[in-house]
């Protein structure tokens, strides 16, 4: 396996770190992640519109991290919890970052990639347009989501979507996603 999580880690945590953390996403985690990060930014004084949309975005983040994890096999489990991701809020120079990881089938590589690249070409209004037509055409997921969430990170932030896949083996990748959040206002 080349793929190493604890250097992933690492560099996720580079910048000022608000709020680092690695292990099972549960409801109860997000819950104390959103009130320990409004705290954060509460105290370094960041403007509300600024704040807003970093919560709104993170909201967001954890919601896919929370319905999007695949189930990972036992050889895994044995190494990561079962439902198992990472999440790091840093502040970088004028940006803040928001970064996700979590394991994802390899079969589902190509699929998502191809979405987020789709994300990343269209202009403001083609995102909102976009947006609206998966709203009013797209079926509900298994997952409960009907593949809004990118598209609507990438509405609010104003931002392309950074993403890189890591090989973990032959069946999964380690997904790793950073969304930027500027400090001036979009």
């Amino acid at each position: 396996m080349s793929f190493n999580l604890q250097e992933s880690y690492k560099k996720m945590n580079e910048g000022d770190v608000l709020l680092a953390y690695k292990g099972s996403i549960t409801t109860e985690l997000i819950t104390n992640v959103l009130e320990v990060i409004e705290s954060k930014l509460d105290d370094i004084n960041t403007a509300s519109a600024v704040k807003k949309k970093i919560y709104n975005v993170l909201v967001e983040s954890l919601q896919n991290l929370f319905h999007h994890i695949d189930d990972i096999p036992d050889k895994i489990k044995d190494e990561f919890d079962a439902r198992f991701g990472v999440l790091v809020v840093a502040k970088e120079k004028e940006m803040y970052r928001i970064s996700t990881g979590n394991f994802v089938r390899t079969a589902k590589v190509k699929q998502l990639k191809e979405k987020i690249d789709k994300i990343n070409s269209l202009s403001k209004e083609e995102l909102k347009d976009m947006y609206k037509f998966v709203l009013n055409h797209q079926k509900l997921s298994a997952k409960g989501g009907g593949g809004l969430g990118l598209i609507d990170i990438a509405k609010k932030t104003g931002n392309k979507l950074e993403y890189i896949f890591h090989n973990y083996n032959d069946e999964f990748d380690f997904f790793n996603l950073n969304v930027f959040i500027s400090e001036s206002k979009n």
